[in-house]
C-alpha cells in the first residue's frame, strides 16, 4: 500500500498564502523557515500513523498552477463551514459543495496563489 506521506503547495507569496490557510483551516500561525534556495511554511508536520504532511513552498521555478497535481484536504465532518472561510481569506470557490453520493461531499478552490485544491468532508 502507498501512502501519501507530503504535499508541497506551491506559492509566490508566502505570507500571504500561510495567512490564507490558517484563515480557511483554522490553523495556528506558520512559521516561515528560509534556507537562502527555499522558503516554507509547515502547515502540518505529517504523523506516524501515515498522516500525509503539507508545506507551503516559495522556490525560484516552483510555480502555482490549477493544472498540476489535485488535492483534497480533509475538512473534518463538513466542509461548509472551511468554505465559507475561502472567499474572506482572499481565494476563490470554483465548486460548491458537491455531493459524490455515499463517498460523502468535496469542493474546489483556488488559493491566494492560484493553486486548485478540493476539501472532503463525509457529510
Amino acid at each position: 500500500m502507498t501512502l501519501l506521506v507530503w504535499v508541497e503547495v506551491p506559492v509566490k507569496n508566502i505570507e500571504r498564502a500561510a495567512r490564507f490557510y490558517e484563515a480557511v483551516l483554522d490553523l495556528p500561525e506558520s512559521e516561515i523557515s528560509d534556507d537562502g534556495v527555499r522558503r516554507t511554511a509547515i502547515l502540518y508536520g505529517g504523523s506516524q500513523d501515515g498522516k500525509a504532511g503539507i508545506s507551503l513552498n516559495q522556490t525560484k521555478d516552483f510555480e502555482p498552477s490549477d493544472k498540476g497535481v489535485y488535492v483534497y484536504l480533509n475538512a473534518g465532518a463538513d466542509l461548509s463551514e472551511h468554505l465559507l472561510r475561502v472567499e474572506p481569506a482572499g481565494g476563490k470557490i470554483i465548486t460548491g459543495k458537491t455531493s459524490m453520493g455515499a463517498a460523502g461531499f468535496y469542493a474546489s478552490f483556488l488559493d491566494t496563489e492560484g493553486n486548485l485544491l478540493g476539501l472532503y468532508s463525509p457529510q
